[in-house]
């Protein structure tokens, strides 16, 4: 996801590495790294200048304090970190800010007006926010528009049926007039929220833009969401615009966004029309719709991972209280492969593991586009543990050589793989064993707890090993302060003074 745009930020960072000072021509030789990234990415060239231009503008000229007090603690702050946080806060401001909510308290039936060309992937879409909305208490009603493309009322009706959600359709009436009556039945069925799945095109027309101006006019609708193909970048800023001159659009819903390595359509879109992202598709399930967060897409794209998005992927698939229970359990070292396999379990309820991996901080940096996770890996092992009986599970440390053999052959893999699952599972349960003996035992509080431990050095080495996260400050970012006015002189005797010192350390050990 993202490989391009991440690719150049990446290099910039890198190469800042070791620089002592930010200077016109480091500057330039980074930006230009950035430079190549995002025109590689698709992302409108005039957006793309602007952004090189503030990012060039805020650097320079700055005095950087590389020592700064951060939670009654001193940290260490390179040039290159500071600029890095000078990318992320461009960023955010570029993308955000943060809207994703929908106008939907005001009648008592709301209405959602999906909009989009043909692929985009607006029925698929439609049905992922009518999840999305009954997870949050409301009763959606899906309305069938489209009556043009062949099988698409039909598609919707079997969406319809997996979610248990009511689809209205009527295949005499014209698309605005189904809109219209849509919005009086969801009334008596006792839904609150009616979603039209309009019709598109293969490109912008008049005939397609009437359409849809006729079903605004009679319906009134209170959220009008255009749902684009991320994947063809900046073709999806130009459509954009093409519907905003014609339609009041209220937000986009970028689809396909796991499978962009470029990320131009999320760098440009707001930006170039002023509309916010609301919402990004993340995958083919119904549950992978995301409400969309600048801040996470942001870190992301600097390789830091999104610490917050990880923890409402968790929040959502793990009951609270259970992991907590289970969390001081085993820290306490009783770890069983019952617990192991629970965790598998969660894993993959939270979506693809390639996906997963790349929200840990302590992996999306390191890890290239060219490396890919295996999702089967999850699959092998849970074949192997359900293999096992009840009491080898509860006490791995009973599996003979014979036992082994018959687990193997039950789960259809080699012996070798067995052991290897008890080695890697005996290495976690000595760490879990080893952690719990230690200080994070005590630190251990629910969601919070986790927050606090995934908080750690984001940016260089300089997040908060305590914690540090808050909604001002999710990523646990220490706050790069900026020299005072005139405090140069100031700084350059305390470096004389900490070189003094150092050679009055070196003197007294030769002594």
């Amino acid at each position: 996801m993202l490989e391009v745009l991440t690719r150049g930020f990446r290099d910039a960072r890198q190469y800042l590495q070791g620089m002592r000072t930010l200077t016109e021509e480091n500057l330039g030789e980074a930006l230009k790294l950035i430079r190549v990234s995002l025109l590689e990415a698709d992302v409108e060239f005039q957006i793309a200048r602007s952004f090189l231009d503030r990012v060039k503008e805020q650097a320079l000229g700055e005095i950087v304090r590389v020592t700064v007090k951060h939670r009654d603690r001193k940290l260490q702050v390179s040039p290159g970190d500071h600029f890095i946080k000078l990318c992320h806060e461009e960023l955010v401001g570029l993308m955000g800010p943060e809207d994703a909510s929908l106008n939907l308290g005001s009648k008592a039936v709301s209405s959602v007006m999906m909009v989009g060309l043909q692929g985009s992937g607006k029925t698929t879409t439609a049905a992922k926010l009518a999840r999305f909305l009954m997870k949050s208490g409301k009763r959606p009603m899906l309305v069938a528009a489209d009556i043009y493309r062949p099988a698409a009322v039909d598609q919707l009706q079997t969406l319809g049926r997996d979610l248990n959600v009511p689809v209205f359709a009527d295949g005499g009436m014209s698309p605005p007039d189904i809109c219209h009556k849509a919005l009086l039945e969801a009334g008596t069925l006792g839904c609150n929220v009616a979603i039209f799945d309009t019709a598109g095109r293969l490109t912008v027309d008049e005939a397609l833009m009437e359409e849809l101006r006729r079903i605004e006019e009679l319906t009134l609708p209170d959220n009008v969401l255009l749902v684009c193909d991320s994947m063809i970048g900046q073709e999806s800023v130009n459509i954009a615009r093409a519907f905003n001159e014609r339609i009041r659009l209220t937000g986009f819903i970028l689809t396909k966004l796991d499978g962009d390595a470029r990320g131009g359509a999320a760098i440009s879109i707001k930006e170039a029309t002023g509309v916010p992202i609301k919402f990004v598709g993340m995958g083919e399930g119904m549950d992978r719709l995301e409400e969309f967060r600048p801040e996470g897409l942001a870190s992301r794209i600097l390789g830091f991972g999104d610490v917050v998005g990880l923890v409402k992927d968790f929040e959502e698939v793990v009951d609270e209280k259970q992991a907590e229970e289970d969390a001081l359990r085993m820290l306490s070292g009783d770890f069983s492969l019952n617990d192991f396999l629970g965790q598998i379990k969660s894993i993959k309820k939270m979506g693809p593991l390639q996906d997963v991996m790349e929200k840990l901080p302590f992996f999306s940096g390191a890890m290239p586009g060219s490396i890919k996770v295996d999702d089967y890996e999850l699959v092998r092992i849970e074949s192997m543990i359900n293999s096992m009986t009840p009491k080898e599970r509860k006490h791995p440390d009973i599996l003979s050589d014979a036992r082994i053999g018959r687990i193997a052959k039950g789960s259809g893999r080699e012996e070798r793989e067995v052991r290897d699952l008890l080695v890697r599972f005996k290495d976690m349960r000595d760490l879990m064993s080893a952690m719990g003996g230690g200080k994070l035992r005590g630190r251990w509080k629910g969601m919070k707890g986790i927050k606090k431990m995934l908080g750690p050095a984001l940016f260089g080495g300089t997040g908060d090993p305590e914690g540090g996260i808050s909604p001002e400050n999710p990523y646990g970012l220490p706050e790069m302060k900026k020299a005072k006015p005139g405090s140069r002189k100031a700084l350059e005797k305390q470096r004389k003074k900490s070189k003094q010192a150092r050679k009055d350390r070196k003197k007294a050990k030769k002594k």
